[in-house]
Protein backbone atom coordinates (compact mmCIF):
# COMPACT_ATOMS: atom_id res chain seq x y z
CA UNK A 1 0.00 0.00 0.00
CA UNK A 2 1.38 3.68 -0.89
CA UNK A 3 1.41 5.39 2.26
CA UNK A 4 3.51 8.75 0.36
CA UNK A 5 1.48 12.20 1.42
CA UNK A 6 -0.52 13.84 -1.41
CA UNK A 7 1.20 16.17 -3.19
CA UNK A 8 0.69 19.64 -1.70
CA UNK A 9 -0.30 21.00 -4.67
CA UNK A 10 -3.62 18.60 -4.54
CA UNK A 11 -4.30 19.87 -1.32
CA UNK A 12 -3.13 23.91 -1.85
CA UNK A 13 -6.12 25.84 0.51
CA UNK A 14 -6.38 29.61 1.19
CA UNK A 15 -5.12 30.24 4.61
CA UNK A 16 -4.57 34.13 3.95
CA UNK A 17 -1.05 34.36 3.69
CA UNK A 18 -0.88 36.09 -0.03
CA UNK A 19 1.35 39.26 -0.02
CA UNK A 20 3.36 38.24 3.16
CA UNK A 21 6.71 38.36 3.25
CA UNK A 22 8.99 35.57 4.77
CA UNK A 23 12.84 35.19 5.52
CA UNK A 24 13.48 31.37 5.45
CA UNK A 25 17.31 30.58 6.68
CA UNK A 26 19.32 28.06 4.38
CA UNK A 27 16.39 27.94 2.00
CA UNK A 28 18.36 25.90 -1.20
CA UNK A 29 18.38 22.38 0.30
CA UNK A 30 16.35 20.11 2.13
CA UNK A 31 13.90 21.13 4.59
CA UNK A 32 14.29 24.74 4.05
CA UNK A 33 14.05 24.35 0.19
CA UNK A 34 10.39 22.44 1.21
CA UNK A 35 9.54 25.35 3.37
CA UNK A 36 10.84 28.46 0.73
CA UNK A 37 9.02 26.74 -2.25
CA UNK A 38 5.92 25.75 -0.10
CA UNK A 39 5.31 29.31 1.11
CA UNK A 40 6.20 31.04 -2.81
CA UNK A 41 3.15 28.68 -3.61
CA UNK A 42 0.74 30.28 -0.98
CA UNK A 43 1.74 33.62 -1.90
CA UNK A 44 4.31 34.41 0.27
CA UNK A 45 7.33 36.79 -0.98
CA UNK A 46 10.07 34.73 0.42
CA UNK A 47 13.84 36.04 1.19
CA UNK A 48 16.08 32.93 1.42
CA UNK A 49 20.26 32.49 1.84
CA UNK A 50 22.69 29.61 1.30
CA UNK A 51 26.31 29.88 1.98
CA UNK A 52 27.86 28.59 -1.38
CA UNK A 53 27.05 29.38 -4.70
CA UNK A 54 25.91 26.29 -6.51
CA UNK A 55 23.22 24.21 -9.03
CA UNK A 56 20.87 24.17 -5.50
CA UNK A 57 20.81 28.00 -5.07
CA UNK A 58 20.59 28.26 -9.08
CA UNK A 59 18.01 25.83 -9.57
CA UNK A 60 15.80 26.85 -6.37
CA UNK A 61 15.87 30.77 -7.78
CA UNK A 62 14.51 29.12 -11.74
CA UNK A 63 11.71 27.52 -9.70
CA UNK A 64 10.56 30.45 -7.85
CA UNK A 65 10.44 32.29 -11.22
CA UNK A 66 8.47 29.80 -12.42
CA UNK A 67 6.23 29.93 -9.50
CA UNK A 68 6.26 34.00 -9.36
CA UNK A 69 6.07 36.44 -6.55
CA UNK A 70 9.18 38.74 -5.66
CA UNK A 71 11.52 36.26 -4.48
CA UNK A 72 15.18 36.61 -3.77
CA UNK A 73 18.39 34.25 -2.75
CA UNK A 74 21.17 35.88 -0.66
CA UNK A 75 24.50 34.70 -0.57
CA UNK A 76 25.12 34.86 3.26
CA UNK A 77 27.56 33.50 5.91
CA UNK A 78 25.45 32.97 8.85
CA UNK A 79 28.73 32.74 11.07
CA UNK A 80 29.47 36.37 10.43
CA UNK A 81 27.90 38.82 12.23
CA UNK A 82 27.80 41.37 9.49
CA UNK A 83 26.30 39.30 6.72
CA UNK A 84 23.44 38.62 8.60
CA UNK A 85 22.83 42.19 8.75
CA UNK A 86 22.96 42.47 5.52
CA UNK A 87 20.49 39.88 5.22
CA UNK A 88 18.34 41.23 7.05
CA UNK A 89 19.03 45.04 5.89
CA UNK A 90 18.00 43.48 2.61
CA UNK A 91 14.56 41.96 3.73
CA UNK A 92 14.08 45.84 5.26
CA UNK A 93 15.13 47.16 1.92
CA UNK A 94 12.83 44.98 -0.67
CA UNK A 95 9.93 44.13 1.85
CA UNK A 96 9.82 46.67 4.61
CA UNK A 97 8.67 44.16 7.08
CA UNK A 98 8.19 40.89 8.13
CA UNK A 99 5.41 38.75 8.37
CA UNK A 100 7.73 35.62 8.96
CA UNK A 101 11.00 34.28 9.37
CA UNK A 102 11.73 30.38 9.33
CA UNK A 103 14.98 29.95 11.46
CA UNK A 104 16.31 26.50 9.78
CA UNK A 105 19.80 26.80 8.76
CA UNK A 106 21.91 24.54 10.79
CA UNK A 107 25.37 22.45 10.07
CA UNK A 108 25.89 18.90 11.83
CA UNK A 109 28.46 16.47 11.77
CA UNK A 110 29.19 13.80 13.31
CA UNK A 111 32.61 13.63 16.05
CA UNK A 112 32.91 11.62 19.36
CA UNK A 113 33.09 13.94 22.22
CA UNK A 114 36.29 13.21 23.23
CA UNK A 115 37.70 14.32 19.91
CA UNK A 116 35.50 17.34 19.30
CA UNK A 117 37.59 20.15 18.43
CA UNK A 118 36.45 24.05 19.34
CA UNK A 119 36.35 24.73 16.23
CA UNK A 120 33.53 22.51 15.34
CA UNK A 121 32.20 23.29 18.78
CA UNK A 122 31.68 26.92 17.42
CA UNK A 123 30.99 26.55 13.74
CA UNK A 124 28.14 24.39 15.02
CA UNK A 125 27.22 26.89 18.12
CA UNK A 126 27.92 30.08 15.21
CA UNK A 127 25.45 28.55 12.67
CA UNK A 128 22.67 26.71 14.60
CA UNK A 129 22.12 29.12 17.85
CA UNK A 130 24.13 32.25 17.35
CA UNK A 131 22.84 33.25 14.29
CA UNK A 132 19.28 32.71 15.20
CA UNK A 133 19.61 34.97 17.91
CA UNK A 134 21.01 37.29 15.56
CA UNK A 135 18.71 36.80 12.97
CA UNK A 136 15.87 37.79 15.26
CA UNK A 137 17.91 40.38 16.96
CA UNK A 138 18.51 42.59 14.17
CA UNK A 139 14.78 41.79 12.38
CA UNK A 140 12.63 43.20 15.09
CA UNK A 141 12.22 46.50 13.94
CA UNK A 142 10.73 44.74 10.94
CA UNK A 143 8.62 42.52 12.69
CA UNK A 144 5.02 43.80 13.88
CA UNK A 145 1.67 42.31 15.48
CA UNK A 146 0.98 39.14 13.79
CA UNK A 147 4.58 38.40 13.07
CA UNK A 148 5.99 34.57 13.38
CA UNK A 149 9.09 33.45 14.50
CA UNK A 150 9.24 29.72 13.69
CA UNK A 151 12.98 27.89 14.65
CA UNK A 152 13.68 24.00 13.23
CA UNK A 153 14.42 21.98 16.23
CA UNK A 154 14.80 18.07 16.46
CA UNK A 155 13.63 15.68 18.46
CA UNK A 156 17.32 14.38 19.20
CA UNK A 157 17.65 16.29 21.83
CA UNK A 158 15.03 14.62 23.51
CA UNK A 159 17.15 11.16 23.89
CA UNK A 160 20.16 12.09 23.04
CA UNK A 161 22.61 10.91 20.30
CA UNK A 162 25.91 9.76 19.98
CA UNK A 163 28.72 12.08 18.82
CA UNK A 164 26.35 14.46 18.31
CA UNK A 165 26.63 16.53 21.61
CA UNK A 166 27.70 19.83 20.37
CA UNK A 167 24.19 19.82 17.75
CA UNK A 168 22.18 18.54 20.25
CA UNK A 169 23.33 21.18 22.90
CA UNK A 170 22.60 23.96 20.30
CA UNK A 171 18.87 22.75 19.65
CA UNK A 172 18.05 22.18 22.77
CA UNK A 173 19.43 25.96 23.71
CA UNK A 174 16.68 27.11 20.79
CA UNK A 175 13.37 25.64 23.22
CA UNK A 176 14.93 28.41 25.95
CA UNK A 177 15.42 31.02 23.41
CA UNK A 178 11.95 30.49 21.87
CA UNK A 179 10.01 30.28 25.18
CA UNK A 180 11.53 33.54 26.48
CA UNK A 181 11.32 35.53 23.28
CA UNK A 182 7.37 34.34 23.53
CA UNK A 183 7.18 35.85 26.69
CA UNK A 184 9.15 39.36 25.89
CA UNK A 185 7.44 39.79 22.74
CA UNK A 186 3.94 38.53 23.28
CA UNK A 187 2.39 42.25 24.41
CA UNK A 188 4.10 43.20 20.43
CA UNK A 189 1.71 40.19 19.10
CA UNK A 190 4.72 38.56 17.87
CA UNK A 191 4.68 34.87 18.18
CA UNK A 192 7.37 32.25 18.37
CA UNK A 193 7.48 28.85 18.29
CA UNK A 194 9.59 25.50 17.42
CA UNK A 195 9.15 23.09 15.43
CA UNK A 196 10.81 19.76 16.82
CA UNK A 197 11.26 17.31 13.65
CA UNK A 198 12.09 13.67 13.18
CA UNK A 199 13.38 12.05 10.67
CA UNK A 200 12.74 13.72 7.23
CA UNK A 201 13.67 12.19 3.89
CA UNK A 202 16.25 14.72 1.91
CA UNK A 203 18.70 14.59 -0.46
CA UNK A 204 20.58 14.42 1.99
CA UNK A 205 19.40 10.91 2.55
CA UNK A 206 19.47 9.58 -1.05
CA UNK A 207 23.07 10.77 -1.39
CA UNK A 208 24.05 8.19 0.83
CA UNK A 209 25.25 4.66 -0.24
CA UNK A 210 22.30 2.49 -1.53
CA UNK A 211 22.82 -0.26 1.94
CA UNK A 212 23.57 2.96 4.27
CA UNK A 213 20.50 4.60 2.81
CA UNK A 214 18.19 2.13 3.19
CA UNK A 215 19.23 0.64 6.38
CA UNK A 216 18.49 3.97 7.56
CA UNK A 217 14.86 4.38 6.03
CA UNK A 218 13.69 1.05 6.94
CA UNK A 219 15.32 1.93 11.20
CA UNK A 220 13.94 4.99 11.70
CA UNK A 221 10.44 4.00 9.95
CA UNK A 222 9.74 1.16 12.42
CA UNK A 223 10.67 3.61 15.06
CA UNK A 224 7.93 5.84 13.68
CA UNK A 225 4.11 5.31 14.20
CA UNK A 226 2.94 6.55 10.84
CA UNK A 227 5.70 3.92 9.30
CA UNK A 228 8.02 6.13 7.05
CA UNK A 229 9.83 9.07 6.84
CA UNK A 230 8.65 12.89 6.94
CA UNK A 231 9.14 14.91 3.72
CA UNK A 232 10.39 18.34 3.39
CA UNK A 233 6.48 19.48 2.57
CA UNK A 234 5.25 18.09 5.72
CA UNK A 235 7.35 20.25 7.77
CA UNK A 236 6.06 22.92 5.43
CA UNK A 237 2.86 22.95 6.09
CA UNK A 238 3.46 23.00 9.84
CA UNK A 239 4.96 26.38 8.91
CA UNK A 240 2.07 27.43 6.88
CA UNK A 241 -0.28 27.03 9.96
CA UNK A 242 1.92 29.11 12.02
CA UNK A 243 2.27 31.70 9.54
CA UNK A 244 -1.60 31.76 9.56
CA UNK A 245 -4.14 33.26 11.92
CA UNK A 246 -4.74 29.64 12.36
CA UNK A 247 -2.48 29.70 15.03
CA UNK A 248 -3.05 33.07 16.47
CA UNK A 249 -3.30 32.07 19.85
CA UNK A 250 -0.29 29.64 19.62
CA UNK A 251 3.22 30.67 20.98
CA UNK A 252 6.70 29.53 23.32
CA UNK A 253 5.68 26.02 22.24
CA UNK A 254 7.54 23.33 20.86
CA UNK A 255 5.54 21.60 18.08
CA UNK A 256 6.56 17.80 17.16
CA UNK A 257 6.71 16.78 13.24
CA UNK A 258 7.80 13.76 13.70
CA UNK A 259 5.05 11.27 12.29
CA UNK A 260 5.38 9.62 16.25
CA UNK A 261 8.56 8.93 16.52
CA UNK A 262 9.74 6.56 19.74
Amino acid sequence: MDQSPPDVEDRQMDLGLAGKKALVTGGTRGVGRGVVRTLARHGVDVITCYRREGEAAASLERELKEIGGRHHAVRADLTEPGQIADLVGECGSRFGRLDLIVNNAAVINHVPYGELSLEDWQRTVGTNLTAVHLVIQNALTLLRDGSSVVSISSKSIEVGIPLRAHYTATKAALHGLNRTLAREFGGRGIRFNVLSLGMIHTEAVDALPYDQRDAMIRRYSEKTSLGRLGTPDEVADAVLWLASDLSRYVTGAVIPVDGGIA
